[in-house]
């Protein structure tokens, strides 16, 4: 059966997506992951785990880390295995290094962002312990499917929400509003249309915000495959993820009670599937904001760069 994952803002929303449809949810702290729509302690990632029933709890490790992060890396590990968590997310070799150290490893899946772009990634990582690999957006249709084919490991797709387009480590907004003498409260997860850069020439508006880990910008649409969810139920994809960063709870809960409906229904009544497909999508395009367009992303092009 495929597996519903959606990144929560807390400990209660996590809870209530549970009871809504999710079938995992993706927690982390910003010291050593990127781009979740929260940062949770680990005091209450074991609340979340001590209420997760018959779901699964994933804790994200992908970010970035230079020689003296490894240290707090390790520690962190150590502290999670007093956690009943169901895998880690990473893209660092370190995880996976200090996971062989660890008297329990814990189940693990590569997240690399942008370069999981083909089996033979997937497989490298898999035949290190890997049982999962997280595709880059970057990807259209046919090669994420090609993929799942070839490789030996689980696969993962992004379905619905923001894609990540520029990350620095740098705090660049931050210094900007320093050279002018000025400050500015630049994290705004929560306030996602408080900070856009305007593109004039193509009305576009790129969310941005800065946390721990660096200056992040986002495309300026969100990706919904609501409707081309068929194709990859064929594939048998394992696991779909609804990102949930720059969205409220309203918004989140909407999408993940209308993937679950389709996901059930696909493998249930395949009439009421294709009946209802349309409709299912309409709820998520009523709430859309309107400063943020839905499309399918790369999924019909090719990337160029």
């Amino acid at each position: 059966m495929n597996e519903l994952l959606v990144t929560p803002k807390s400990v209660e929303h996590a809870l209530h997506l549970f009871k809504i449809g999710a079938d995992a949810v993706l927690v982390g702290e910003d010291q050593f992951s990127l781009r979740l729509p929260t940062s949770m302690s680990i005091d209450e990632i074991k609340e979340v785990v001590a209420n997760k029933a018959d779901k699964k709890v994933y804790v994200n490790m992908n970010a970035v880390f230079h020689n003296e992060h490894l240290q707090s890396v390790e520690t962190y590990m150590k502290s999670l295995m007093e956690v009943d968590i169901d895998g880690i997310y990473f893209g660092d070799p370190s995880i996976v290094m200090y996971n062989k150290e660890l008297v329990h490893p814990f189940e693990l899946i590569w997240n690399a962002e942008t370069i999981a772009t083909n089996s033979f990634q997937c497989d490298y990582w898999f035949d290190r312990g890997a049982v999962r690999s997280y595709l880059a957006r970057e990807l259209n249709e046919d090669e994420m499917i090609e993929i799942k084919q070839l490789t030996k490991a689980q696969v993962e797709i992004q379905v619905h929400g923001a894609t990540c387009m520029f990350h620095s480590k740098r705090p660049l907004l931050g210094h900007y509003y320093l050279y002018q003498e000025k400050a500015m409260k630049i994290e705004n997860r929560d306030q996602p249309d408080s900070m856009l850069l305007y593109d004039e020439e193509r009305g576009n508006k790129y969310p941005i915000y800065e946390d721990v880990q660096g200056t992040h910008i986002f495309s300026p649409n969100d990706m919904m495959l609501l409707e081309e969810l068929e194709v990859f139920l064929e594939a048998n994809i394992d696991v779909f993820r609804i990102d949930g960063i720059l969205r409220n709870e309203d918004y989140i809960n909407e999408v993940t009670k209308n993937y679950r409906k389709a996901i059930d229904l696909y493998h249930e009544d395949r009439d009421a599937f294709h009946d209802e497909l349309f409709d299912l999508a309409m709820n998520i395009e009523e709430i859309q904001p309107t400063y943020r367009p839905l499309d399918t992303g790369f999924m019909f092009k090719q990337t160029v760069y």
